[in-house]
């Protein structure tokens, strides 16, 4: 297969971390809110195994923030969501899915809670910037919106807890799943959230100093040699055993919350008012046409760079695949998929065509781990 190399410019921005985990052999990169995101160091199962016992650092720089403030603050970013938000608690993060007026996903951020009248939204990969500020500007709300320098480093693995322990105190141990609070590491403070984007557990560092955040980089391979820490990234394989949803791959603005299997985030049943709401209900009381589950494939290589069909034995699309790997537990490829109804039913059978070759398959919950 002929290699195709990313051409950076400053629409493709660079992070803090990017020559050094080139130093450390970064092989591939896909892009995320304009910004490089490293994809791989060379060997997808050798990184997924080392996740799953040991610690990895990783450069997410390219989960960007929307950062909102001002007395109306809240009040915008409760417009935006499906969450109810009016319990939310400074120090704590929200998982909190960004719809449109018609119900369908724009993103599905992580919400900090800064302040009264301060919030960011740790973003997947879409411009809600420009959405918070279409929204603002039309209702006349007192707010200001941008997007801060901060640059998240995540420490993920099970042995992340002991490292962060060694850099940072022992204080550190005690902050709760979803919770943040502000850390020093050599004169320099990092607001540290129980977060990530793996089941291993670990932590998101949000810097706001680049050259702090480059000697916190390199302090943690110094601190972690005795916990085998390496570099690496989120991992197509681990992401799609425990069914952590990538917004743009496994769901896009043609699909709702409700379909995509995130009825606990969708509170229709409170007083807060947020665009879509009333869709939200119709497809409540009518019920979804397709969801997302997962499926277990007879083979062993795929390449998901598009949508694959599923079809029947008929030959009738009933779904289409939107996330595929092989994993080393099932021994086959394992994948998340959206299915028509009445097709999202545990075990049902379909077919689908990879590289000119037919194999079966058959629908499965999700998580699969």
């Amino acid at each position: 297969m002929k290699k195709f190399y990313i051409a950076k410019s400053r629409r493709l921005r660079s992070t803090p971390f990017t020559s050094r985990i080139e130093n450390h052999g970064v092989t591939a990169y896909t892009t995320y809110n304009h910004m490089l995101l490293p994809a791989s160091f060379g060997n997808l199962e050798k990184e997924y195994f080392h996740l799953k016992e040991h610690v990895q650092v990783w450069d997410v720089a390219a989960e960007r923030q929307v950062q909102i403030t001002g007395k109306d603050s809240t009040k915008l970013v409760q417009l935006m969501t499906c969450r109810n938000l009016s319990k939310a608690k400074v120090g704590r993060c929200y998982y909190a899915p960004i719809i449109d007026e018609q119900g369908g996903m724009l993103n599905d951020p992580v919400a900090l809670k800064l302040a009264e009248d301060k919030w960011w939204l740790s973003l997947a990969d879409s411009d809600i910037g420009l959405y918070a500020k279409g929204i603002a500007s039309g209702l006349s709300l007192q707010v200001n919106i941008s997007e801060p320098d901060v640059n998240i480093m995540a420490v993920q693995g099970p042995k992340s807890f002991k490292l962060m322990e060694k850099v940072f105190g022992k204080k550190i141990t005690e902050l709760k799943f979803f919770g943040f609070d502000y850390y020093t590491f050599k004169g320099n403070k990092f607001l540290i959230a129980r977060s990530g984007w793996s089941k291993q557990g670990g932590y998101e560092v949000y810097v706001e100093n680049r050259k702090a955040g480059q000697m916190l980089y390199d302090e943690l391979f110094s601190a972690g040699k005795e916990f085998s820490v390496e570099p690496g990234c989120p991992n197509l394989i681990e992401r799609i055993e425990s069914a952590l949803l990538s917004y743009g791959n496994d769901m896009d603005n043609n699909d709702n919350p409700l379909e995509c299997g995130l009825d606990k985030y969708v509170n229709l049943d409170t007083e807060v008012n947020f665009l879509g709401k009333e869709k939200l209900k119709e497809v409540k009381q009518t019920g979804i046409s397709k969801k997302l589950m997962g499926v277990i494939i007879d083979t062993k290589e795929i390449n998901v760079s598009k949508s694959i069909d599923l079809v029947d034995d008929k030959g009738s699309k009933i779904g289409e695949l939107r996330s595929g790997v092989y994993s080393p537990h099932f021994k086959k490829v394992i994948g998340i998929a959206m299915l028509d109804k009445p097709y999202y039913e545990v075990s049902q059978a379909f077919k689908i065509s990879i590289n000119d070759s037919t194999f079966e398959g058959k629908v499965c919950d999700l998580p699969f781990i």
